[in-house]
C-alpha cells in the first residue's frame, strides 16, 4: 500500500499537467520545422523519399520479386520504425536538454521525455496519409482490421515511453548514452523487420527476434492490418502488450529512482 499510493499520486499529478504535455509537444514540433520551407510537409515527404530510396535499392539494384507492392510493404513498416528510432534519439537528450527548465520551475520531470514520444506519434499519424495513398494506388484496399490500430499505436506508446523515461534520466549521470543509443538504434534497424520478411527467416530466429525485440512484435502488426489486411493473432498482441509494459515500468521505477537528483547534476 505504501508503494501504489504514491504511484497512483504520481499518475494523478501528472495528468492535472495534460496542458503542459499539449504545450511541451506543440513546442517540439514548432522547433523541428522552425525556418522550414516546406514545413509539415516534410511529416509526409521523408517517408515517402526513404521509401523510393529503399524501394530503388531492393527492387532495381538487387531485385526481389516475390514481394508484392514492396513500396507498400516497406512503409507500412518504416513509418512506426521512424516513430521509434526518432523518440528514442530526440529523448535520451530531453531532460539534459531542457537544464534550464529544470532548475528554474517545477514540473513532473517525466513530462519532457513522454512529450518527445508523443510529438512523434503526431508526425507518424501525419505521415499515414502517405501510407493509405500507397496502398491505395496498388490495389490494397483499407479493410476492418485497422480497427486494431489504436491498439497497437497504444502498446508502442507504452513501450516507446518507457525507453524515452530509462534512457533520459540515465542520460543525466551518464552522457556517453547519446553516443551508445545512435549505434544500437542502427544494430536495431537490422534486427527489426522493416526491409525484409520475418516470415523467410528460419522460424527459431523469428521467434529470437520476436522475444528480444519488441519492435519487430509492433512492426509485423502494423504491416498485418494494413498490408495483409489481416488481423493479429490476440495472443501475440498480449504478449507485445505485456513485454511492452515491462520496458514501461522499468523506465518509470529508474526515472523515479534518479530524477531526485537531476537538479544537482544538471
Amino acid at each position: 500500500m505504501v508503494i501504489i499510493v504514491p504511484t497512483a499520486g504520481r499518475f494523478v499529478e501528472i495528468f492535472s499537467y495534460r496542458d503542459l504535455v499539449r504545450n511541451l509537444v506543440v513546442r517540439d514540433l514548432k522547433v523541428r520545422y522552425k525556418q522550414s520551407v516546406l514545413g509539415f510537409l516534410w511529416s509526409l515527404l521523408n517517408p515517402l523519399l526513404m521509401m523510393v530510396v529503399f524501394s530503388v535499392v531492393f527492387t532495381v539494384m538487387m531485385p526481389n520479386r516475390q514481394i508484392y507492392a514492396f513500396p507498400a510493404f516497406i512503409l507500412s513498416a518504416l513509418l512506426p520504425w521512424n516513430w521509434c528510432a526518432t523518440s528514442v534519439s530526440a529523448s535520451t537528450v530531453s531532460v539534459v536538454g531542457n537544464a534550464n527548465l529544470i532548475k528554474k520551475v517545477y514540473f513532473p520531470r517525466e513530462l519532457l521525455p513522454v512529450s518527445i514520444v508523443l510529438s512523434n506519434m503526431v508526425n507518424f499519424l501525419l505521415a499515414l496519409i502517405v501510407l493509405v495513398a500507397v496502398l491505395l494506388a496498388y490495389g490494397l484496399y483499407p479493410s476492418w482490421v485497422l480497427v486494431y490500430l489504436p491498439i497497437i499505436i497504444g502498446i508502442q506508446i507504452i513501450f516507446l515511453s518507457g525507453l524515452a523515461l530509462f534512457l533520459s534520466s540515465l542520460d543525466v549521470f551518464y552522457r556517453d548514452t547519446e553516443v551508445i543509443v545512435e549505434v544500437v538504434v542502427l544494430a536495431w534497424f537490422f534486427l527489426t523487420p522493416v526491409f525484409y520478411d520475418i516470415g523467410a527467416l528460419l522460424p527459431n530466429s523469428a521467434r529470437v527476434i520476436y522475444w528480444i525485440n519488441p519492435m519487430a512484435s509492433l512492426v509485423e502488426s502494423y504491416r498485418l492490418i494494413f498490408y495483409n489486411r489481416a488481423a493479429p493473432d490476440l495472443a501475440f498482441l498480449f504478449r507485445t502488450f505485456f513485454t511492452s509494459f515491462v520496458v514501461f515500468v522499468i523506465g518509470w521505477l529508474t526515472f523515479q529512482h534518479f530524477s531526485p537528483r537531476f537538479g544537482e547534476e544538471l
